[in-house]
């Protein structure tokens, strides 16, 4: 299955399923922004009803999502949250979810039926929602512009904060998660824009002091399928992201 056809899949999945309930179906991270990486990457879709789903409802929704698994493009399946309308027009922070599916919680999904990730709250929405404003793509529903708001820089800014949380030491285990979303959150506070992975790599490629250029290089190939024989060590590793936390601590006014 091709992704074009994955996307169709997931529109009639999501109206046959939520009927009248259904307001809107947005397309958001590296697929919409054109880096996406069938190896690496997830399908990112934000969905939104006008009221809340039934138990039974998310249940179908879980159910079909896993049946669709094994055809889709990538290897890293799907992630997506279905959110009330009411959270775009009264932006709440963290943001509400009514269900959340993802390469994580699938395995949960498929061994415990009666599983549901739903009814919580997520920091991580106010990114998606942002990226979805700038960089989105309308699948089902009002076009982007119409359906989103602008989310306040802070609670953006606290989002992409939260995914880089203990990089100097997690970077050893997750280098080119940590790597790149380390040059995306500096791209944003140095120049305004709201990037993907690879944009904020590709920026740190050519603007971060020389010694470390390289590693965002690696990285950069790596995302893209490409790995490199040549790795950094842990310690230039460690290193990097200590160079960028305290880079982005000063401009954020606190330690990072």
């Amino acid at each position: 299955m091709d992704t074009r056809h994955a996307l169709d899949q997931l529109v009639q999945l999501f109206k046959e399923e939520m009927t009248d309930n259904l307001a809107g179906i947005y397309l958001h991270g590296s697929l919409a922004m054109g880096c996406f990486n069938p190896a690496e990457s997830d399908i990112d879709l934000l969905v939104v009803a006008y009221e809340k789903l039934s138990v039974e409802t998310n249940k179908r929704i879980a159910k079909r999502l896993l049946a669709l698994h094994d055809e889709l493009p990538n290897r890293r399946g799907i992630e997506l949250s279905i959110i009330l309308e009411s959270c775009l027009t009264d932006f709440v922070y963290p943001t509400p979810f009514e269900f959340h599916y993802s390469d994580y919680h699938r395995e949960k999904y498929r061994t415990d039926e009666n599983y549901i990730c739903g009814g919580f709250e997520d920091a991580d929405l106010a990114a998606h929602f942002t990226v979805t404003y700038h960089r989105g793509v309308a699948l089902y529903g009002k076009p982007v512009r119409e359906a989103f708001a602008p989310v306040g820089r802070q609670y953006y800014l606290d989002s992409i904060l939260s995914d880089i949380e203990g990089a100097p030491h997690n970077i050893v285990h997750s280098p080119v998660y940590y790597t790149l979303n380390l040059c995306r959150v500096l791209f944003f506070l140095q120049e305004g824009i709201v990037a993907s992975k690879k944009e904020g790599g590709e920026w740190g490629a050519l603007n971060l002091p020389l010694q470390y250029r390289d590693t965002v290089r690696l990285a950069l190939s790596e995302y893209a399928g490409n790995p490199s024989a040549a790795k950094p060590e842990p310690e230039a590793l460690t290193d990097f992201a200590q160079y960028m936390m305290n880079a982005i601590g000063r401009l954020t006014g606190h330690e990072c």
